[in-house]
């Protein structure tokens, strides 16, 4: 039993590892179009990623599943709210990305993805009145020197990276009141997007929508946003099952680590010393954050443990 379970917690580490390094690394693919609009990609990342996702729920045996869910939404209103909610945040939160990336500010946009666990923790004490440890607050402390910093440094607010955690934050909270397959979630997400995505690529831009106008291998990459879009949530969702939140929480600056060194050593953005004193704040937030959510984890899983032992 002991050595199974250390082999689902290590597939469960290399699925969450490759789902990042992922994300990571999506930025490049971003980049071979970034000469078409942020808003162009989006519409198209929404509607490729939902018919593969339809794919993919057929071929995995889902579909039932999927039909089920649809039909349980005109019980629960709730849930059909907040799944509107989730694709909309979610939406914005993609679009800011690819802009991000696209008009040379990944160091900013990677900022965001390390700073939204900071910021998910601050949405649980102002929306579920959460208490703070002392570490989590020193954490805040620091991280919001750095924000402060960046944003002196550039003479104006860090926006984008601020845009990035506060949805990617408030999607989370949209998330937790949908108790669904991961895979049928995602699919859900971008079908109520898609009305919008497709009415966009028809409506505003017709004839010249890109993936019409665009040659081979610009509509190739146009459609293949689906499955760059839905291929590391379906890792993570795989990784996510098997290992603790703590091991989840340490591995997801993997994707804005790499994020960051695409920007500066890749794409030459600018990282001045301002820049690296302020993300010297938020990495040791974030460190100090993680150490201490990593021991409450095992404290709990400790204390799990030997109630169970106990019943036994």
């Amino acid at each position: 039993m002991v050595m199974g379970g250390q082999n689902e917690q290590q597939s469960g580490i290399i699925f969450a590892v490759i789902a990042y390094i992922l994300w990571g690394f999506l930025p490049l693919y971003w980049k071979l179009l970034n000469h078409i609009g942020a808003e162009e990609i989006l519409a198209n990342r929404v509607l490729w990623s939902l018919l593969f996702m339809l794919v993919l729920l057929f071929l995995s045996k889902k579909w039932s599943l999927f039909i089920k869910t649809i039909h349980g939404f005109a019980k629960n209103k709730k849930q059909l709210l907040a799944l509107f909610i989730a694709s909309i945040l979610i939406s914005i939160n993609w679009f800011v990305y690819i802009w991000g990336v696209n008009t040379e500010q990944m160091v900013e946009t990677s900022l965001g993805y390390y700073i939204n666990p900071l910021v998910s923790v601050l949405l649980g004490v102002i929306f579920f009145k959460e208490k703070l440890s002392h570490a989590q607050i020193i954490s805040f402390l620091l991280a919001t020197i750095g924000v402060l910093i960046m944003t002196m440094s550039y003479g104006s607010f860090p926006w984008i990276a601020i845009t990035l955690a506060l949805t990617f934050g408030l999607y989370g909270m949209a998330k937790k009141l949908i108790k669904m397959d991961s895979a049928v979630g995602l699919a859900l997400e971008t079908m109520v997007m898609t009305p919008v995505a497709a009415l966009y690529m028809w409506w505003f831009i017709g004839s010249e929508n890109t993936l019409i106008a665009g040659g081979w291998g610009v509509s190739f990459l146009l459609i293949g946003a689906g499955a760059a879009t839905a291929i590391p949530l379906l890792f993570f969702a795989k990784g996510a099952q098997r290992i603790p939140l703590s091991t989840l929480g340490f591995l997801q600056y993997i994707a804005p680590t790499i994020m960051l060194f695409l920007g500066i050593f890749v794409y030459h953005e600018t990282f001045s010393k301002s820049d690296l004193l302020a993300f010297i704040f938020i990495w040791s937030a974030l460190t100090i954050y993680s150490v201490s959510k990593s021991k409450i984890a095992s404290n709990f899983e400790i204390k799990w443990r030997k109630e169970k032992s106990t019943h036994i």
